[in-house]
């Protein structure tokens, strides 16, 4: 647990590093800009069509039915919005996540490297698409656990457990993955995240618990349809800065776990081999024993 904590209070320390800002601009400028543009030019388009489509369910229906009974008959006309958005953020957190980890996670983890780890030698474990191919990899197995997960969704404690686990996952095996890459080599990646898989699952999971925070930002009821661009570019700026916090968290966690790993390696014994047949010395040579001269009797 203390190396957890020391990792998270570092990890928050360095989000407010000039480098680490300047860095999560670059995520922003390219989802957030995508998601600015599809927004302006399609958004009305997309709420239209699934206002709708959910005319045409029988249980929206019930649904819309209860609200004018009860006198919110407003909620209704926020429904489809609101289901565009809980579309639609499972994909700005996925192209977030998969654009921190490839154009993020490596300068995050050379400067948690140069600043706290200057003698870590660097093993280069993984490469560059070795590390995309597992994002991806990981990415896709996510997404579908996601949709498979939909139904446990509309129950009320599920929907709090489900998503997180899943988003966990997959932050655990995608950073845990690249800041490992450079510094570890496949041994130690491997035995790394199989030692420290419940920490690091851990950890993936409150990363999960904290890029539920921006999705606060499309809490605005009706004002989410007129400022629907604004906010899709407030979203992925704080996703970017949530992920970022979470590849500098276990940038930390796992170089200390690495460091210490190699400290607490012994060095390979040296098989026996044949034992050297060494010459003997020859005996020493005993003198011949000193004889008494016999002295005759008189």
């Amino acid at each position: 647990m203390k190396p957890l904590l020391d990792a998270f209070w570092r990890a928050a320390a360095y989000c407010l590093h000039p480098r680490v800002i300047m860095l999560s601009i670059l995520p922003l400028i390219v989802v957030g800009g995508m998601a600015a543009l599809l927004g302006y030019l399609y958004w009305d388009a997309a709420v239209a069509a699934l206002r709708a489509s959910m005319n045409g369910w029988p249980w929206m229906m019930t649904v819309f039915g209860w609200f004018d009974a009860a006198g919110v008959s407003g909620l209704g006309s926020l429904i489809a919005p609101l289901t565009l958005v809980a579309l639609v953020v499972p994909v700005v957190v996925v192209l977030s996540l998969l654009l921190v980890a490839m154009l993020m996670t490596p300068a995050l983890v050379k400067l948690v490297a140069r600043q706290r780890f200057p003698q870590l030698e660097r093993k280069h474990g993984a490469g560059f698409w070795q590390s995309a191919l597992t994002s991806l990899g990981c990415t896709l197995i996510a997404l579908i656990a996601l949709a498979i997960s939909i139904p446990l969704w509309f129950i009320p404690p599920l929907v709090l457990i489900v998503p997180p686990l899943i988003w966990g996952w997959l932050t655990y095996r995608v950073m845990g993955f690249d800041v490992l890459a450079e510094h570890a080599s496949v041994a130690e990646r491997q035995a790394l995240l199989r030692e420290h898989r419940w920490p690091m699952l851990w950890m993936g999971t409150i990363a999960g618990y904290l890029g539920a925070a921006p999705s606060l930002v499309w809490a605005f009821g009706a004002l989410t349809i007129l400022f629907a661009p604004l906010l899709a570019v407030v979203a992925v700026w704080l996703y970017t800065l949530v992920f970022a916090f979470s590849a500098l968290w276990f940038a930390h966690y796992a170089l200390a776990a690495l460091q210490a790993l190699r400290a607490g390696q012994t060095p390979r014994a040296v098989e026996p081999g044949p034992t050297p047949r060494v010459p003997l010395a020859p005996p020493p040579t005993r003198e011949p024993p000193f004889d008494t001269p016999r002295i005759p009797p008189p």
